[in-house]
């Protein structure tokens, strides 16, 4: 059983509505079996935890992604995995800001942070993609960059000369596994502010 699955799942209603999608928050990472509980998934986990705390699955299929819709702060939000693979997850983010309209500044991404230890996390309103293939694709096919964002951490590589594409596809270690179900929860606890207009307020509880 996957990492994914182990977390204890929120008791909740389902919040599903009618209503025009609002906000898009999206988690990076690879589908498939063989990527589950490796670094460069945070962002699934993260959102995977977020569905569970309002009583959704992840699991209908459209824009290139697994998505589900929930009300968070009294605002709609669509909940996106991207299926691309991580060097094209702008494909999945950019059919559905084009669908529902969605301004940038209402687009949420959370992603894997090599330069964070595990558990640490890093909210930032804009910035470069830092490397980061999945966030460099959506930079690139939105046109942009000043959207808030998330950063996990998943800690550095064990020497300079270790392959990075080995390292983020490399599986949590035991001990950093609890590390990243709180730095999960905490940014479910971040997305709630930032929807509510308290970014500034996230960033000073969260950011590391």
């Amino acid at each position: 059983m996957s990492i994914f699955d182990v977390f204890d799942r929120i008791s909740a209603n389902s919040t599903t509505t009618k209503g025009k999608i609002e906000y898009i928050i999206t988690g990076l990472g690879n589908p498939g079996m063989e990527y589950d509980n490796t670094r460069h998934n945070a962002g699934f986990f993260t959102i995977d935890m977020l569905a569970a705390q309002y009583g959704e699955n992840i699991n209908r299929l459209k824009f290139k992604g697994k998505t589900a819709e929930v009300t968070i702060e009294e605002k709609r939000c669509l909940l996106l995995k991207p299926t691309t693979y991580m060097n094209n997850s702008g494909e999945s983010v950019v059919q559905a800001m084009e669908f529902y309209k969605i301004d940038i500044e209402n687009l949420i991404v959370i992603y894997d942070d090599i330069s964070l230890e595990p558990g640490k996390l890093r909210i930032r309103r804009k910035g470069s993609h830092g490397g980061h293939n999945g966030m460099r694709s959506i930079i690139e096919l939105t046109g942009h960059d000043d959207f808030p964002r998330i950063k996990m951490g998943v800690g550095k590589k064990p020497h300079p000369d270790y392959d990075l594409a080995k390292w983020v596809l490399g599986k949590f270690k035991k001990e950093d596994t609890e590390k990243l179900k709180t730095a999960a929860e905490n940014a479910c606890e971040c997305i709630k502010l930032m929807i509510s207009g308290k970014t500034d307020e996230a960033m000073n509880k969260f950011n590391s």
